[in-house]
């Protein structure tokens, strides 16, 4: 029912509309122009790693993983950046599949872990902290931000 794939430049065509579902989800304006661009450079240049999940063979929902590091920990880790699942795919576990799938890829390339920030309304955390994400309470978030 459920199939999980790791993006190749032959799938942007079908994570345009989903990251451009993704970026309007999130207040944005729609761009599938920008958005191609965007997917394009990621998947050329190497910078991310994207699952598409599929429900019965239809694009259903994608998750977008960025490596970086743990000074602390002395071992790079994942930033587990974007999450969507479309509306009409949600409840049925597109998104739990699309999690387990970047922790497995995780464990694979031996990485420390997963790191992934979310609003504070978002009812996702419900899902997070079932699979095992613990909420970091101990440190705050900022962020900078070029105009």
């Amino acid at each position: 029912m459920i199939n999980i794939i790791r993006a190749k430049e032959e799938h942007i065509p079908t994570l345009i509309p989903l990251l451009d579902k993704y970026r309007i989800f999130y207040n944005q304006n729609s761009d599938e122009q920008e958005a191609q661009r965007f997917l394009e450079a990621r998947i050329k240049n190497k910078d991310s790693i994207i699952f598409i999940a599929f429900y019965d063979g239809s694009p259903a929902g994608f998750t977008q993983l960025y490596s970086s590091f743990s000074t602390v920990g002395l071992k790079p880790i994942f930033i587990l950046n974007d999450l969507y699942v479309y509306n009409e795919f949600r409840k049925k576990g597109i998104g739990e599949v699309l999690l387990n799938s970047a922790k497995d890829y995780c464990i694979l390339l031996e990485y420390k872990g997963l790191a992934l920030g979310t609003a504070i309304n978002n009812p996702a955390q419900k899902l997070y902290e079932r699979l095992g994400w613990k909420k970091n309470t101990s440190s705050l978030y900022y962020f900078w931000e070029a105009k």
